[in-house]
C-alpha cells in the first residue's frame, strides 16, 4: 500500500502505474474509485483510501460506474508484504472458495485457517470471504456491461451458487438493481461470446509478447497474425478444449471466448492476467534493476519489458523439457510433432486442430512413438515422468513455486536450468533464476557461481534480469529463451 501522499499524487497526476494498488473512496458522493478516474478529481479532504476494492466496499462505497473498479489490474504478489495473502487472493479471484471452505484453501496452503484469515486481513483490509464476494459481483458488473449473457449465466459464471443470491447481494452491496448496470452494456460482441478487456498495470509492450509467442507458435495448436493471438486450451474446470482469442494493445489485451462452460471463465481470466503479467509494477521492477550499471542502458532502451509466459503450466515444463540445450525453432517443431501425435483433435471447425496433449494422454505414449519423432530416448523417459507426476494437480501447483520446482527437480531428467525456467514461465516465480543457462553466461562472461552471486543483487526480481539479458542477446527480433 502506498503512502497516503503517494497515494494523493498518484490520484492528482492520475497515474497508471498505480492503477489497481489502491483504491479510494469519496466520502462526498459514496462511490470509490481507481487512481485513474477521468470524473472531476474529488477534493483531498473527500478522499480515503484503502487497499482492495472489497475493503472499500466494506466500508460502504459502491463501485464507479465511470472508471469501473473491476477492470484495474490487479496485484503482483510480490508487491504484497506477505506473500501467503497473495497466493490466497490469486487462489479465491480464481474461485477457489465457490467449491471449497475457507479452512479447505488455508489446508492447501499449508497454514490454519486462522492464520490466513488474520494474513489476508492485514495486507487487503478485507476478509477472505469479503474479497471472494467482492470479486464475484465485480465480475458479474464486468460481464452485465460487456456482454450478452442472460443474467442466470452471470450469476454463475461470477461464482454464485443461485440468482436470488446473486440480486440480494448486488442490491445490498451497490444499492442498484444488476438490470440498471444492464442498462449501460456496450455493443455485443458478434457470435454470442465473450469478450473481456484486461488491464495492464503501467501499458503493456504488444510487439513483445507477440514476438515471443509467434517465436514459439505450435502449428496446428497456435495461431499468430498482427496483434492478434489465437489457441486451443484445456483447462481443468472446462472439461474440454475450448478456443481463446487475444487482442493486443498499448493497454493491455481483449480476451474473446465462447460463454461455455461458465466454469471456465474465473480461472480462465486469472491464468490471462499471470500469462502476460498484467499485474506487475514493471516500472518498479525496472527501477529496482536500474540501480545496476549493468542492465541500465537495456532498461532505457525497452522500459517496460514484462515476462510473457504461458496458459497452461504443464504445456509450459513439456516446452521446456524438449527445448533443453536446443535452439527455439528446433523446439517449437519437436513440440509440434508431439501435438500432432498426441494432442487431442479439435471438434469445431476453427482453423486450429489440436489442443495440446493432457498429462494422462502423454503419460499413456509408448516410448517408442516419441523416439520417432525424433526424440531421445531420455528425453522421451523424462517427458514420460513428468506427464505422470503431473497427473496430480498439485505437482505444478504455483500456491508454492518453490516446493513445486523442489518436485521437479526429484523428477529424473528434470535439472536446476529446466525447474527455474518453469518457476519462471509457467509458475509464476519472479525471482527465479537459471544461473546454467549458457545464453545468460555467456553474455554476461560469468561461470554459473559467478552468475549466482551476481544475480544477489537483482533480487526479488532476478527473472526480469534474466528477461533482460535474454533480449539483449535477440534483438532485433526479440526471440529469447
Amino acid at each position: 500500500m502506498l503512502t497516503d501522499a503517494q497515494a494523493h499524487a498518484a490520484i492528482d497526476a492520475k497515474d497508471r502505474r498505480h492503477d489497481g494498488a489502491f483504491f479510494v473512496g469519496v466520502t462526498s458522493t459514496g462511490i470509490y474509485c481507481r487512481c485513474i478516474c477521468s470524473a472531476r478529481t474529488p477534493k483531498r479532504e473527500n478522499r480515503r483510501f484503502f487497499a482492495s476494492a472489497a475493503a472499500a466496499e466494506g466500508a460502504g462505497f459502491r463501485p464507479c460506474l465511470l472508471c469501473r473498479p473491476e477492470l484495474a489490474p490487479g496485484l503482483s504478489p510480490l508487491e504484497a508484504k506477505d506473500r501467503l495473502a497473495a497466493a490466497a487472493v490469486r487462489e479465491i479471484e480464481a474461485g477457489a472458495l465457490d467449491d471449497r471452505s475457507l479452512e479447505g484453501l488455508a489446508q492447501r496452503l499449508g497454514v490454519s485457517d486462522r492464520h490466513l484469515r488474520r494474513a489476508v486481513q492485514t495486507v487487503y483490509g478485507a476478509s477472505p470471504v469479503a474479497l471472494a464476494q467482492t470479486h464475484r459481483l465485480l465480475l458479474a458488473k464486468r460481464l452485465l456491461r460487456d456482454t450478452d449473457l442472460c443474467m442466470t449465466d452471470i450469476a454463475f459464471a461470477s461464482g454464485f451458487q443461485s440468482l436470488r443470491r446473486f440480486n440480494a447481494l448486488f442490491q445490498e452491496r451497490y444499492r442498484m438493481s444488476p438490470s440498471r448496470v444492464r442498462a449501460h452494456r456496450g455493443a455485443k460482441e458478434a457470435g454470442g461470446g465473450v469478450a473481456l478487456r484486461l488491464s495492464a498495470r503501467g501499458g503493456f509492450d504488444a510487439e513483445g509478447a507477440m514476438a515471443f509467442l509467434a517465436a514459439r507458435a505450435i502449428p496446428g495448436v497456435e495461431q499468430c497474425e498482427g496483434l492478434a493471438y489465437r489457441r486451443t486450451l484445456r483447462l481443468v474446470e472446462a472439461g474440454k478444449p475450448i478456443l481463446a482469442s487475444f487482442s493486443f494493445e498499448a493497454a493491455g489485451l481483449t480476451l474473446r471466448c465462447a460463454p461455455e462452460p461458465l466454469s471456465a471463465l474465473r480461472p480462465l481470466i486469472g491464468r490471462v492476467a499471470q500469462a502476460f503479467d498484467l499485474n506487475t509494477d514493471v516500472a518498479a521492477v525496472d527501477a529496482h534493476l536500474a540501480q545496476d550499471p549493468a542492465l541500465g542502458p537495456d532498461i532505457r532502451l525497452e522500459p517496460g519489458v514484462r515476462l510473457t509466459a504461458g496458459l497452461d503450466r504443464f504445456e509450459i515444463a513439456v516446452r521446456a523439457v524438449i527445448g533443453q540445450q536446443i535452439s527455439v525453432a528446433a523446439a517449437r517443431t519437436m513440440v509440434g510433432r508431439v501435438c500432432a501425435a498426441v494432442g487431442e483433435p479439435m471438434t469445431e471447425d476453427s482453423g486450429l486442430a489440436r489442443a495440446f496433449p493432457t498429462p494422462a494422454a502423454l503419460a499413456q505414449t509408448p516410448p517408442d512413438v516419441l523416439t520417432g519423432l525424433g526424440l531421445t530416448g531420455r528425453r522421451a523417459a523424462t517427458l514420460i515422468g513428468l506427464a505422470q507426476a503431473a497427473r496430480d494437480p498439485g505437482f505444478l501447483d504455483p500456491a508454492d513455486a518453490r516446493a513445486a520446482q523442489a518436485r521437479l527437480l526429484a523428477l529424473p531428467g528434470i535439472g536446476p536450468w529446466t525447474a527455474s525456467y518453469i518457476g519462471l514461465r509457467a509458475l509464476g516465480d519472479q525471482d527465479a533464476f537459471p544461473a546454467g543457462d549458457v545464453v545468460l553466461q555467456s553474455v554476461t562472461g560469468l561461470s554459473e557461481k559467478e552468475l549466482l552471486a551476481a544475480a544477489e543483487r537483482w533480487r526479488p526480481y532476478r527473472g526480469y534480469a534474466a528477461l533482460r539479458l535474454w533480449r539483449r542477446v535477440a534483438r532485433p527480433n526479440r526471440s529469447a529463451p
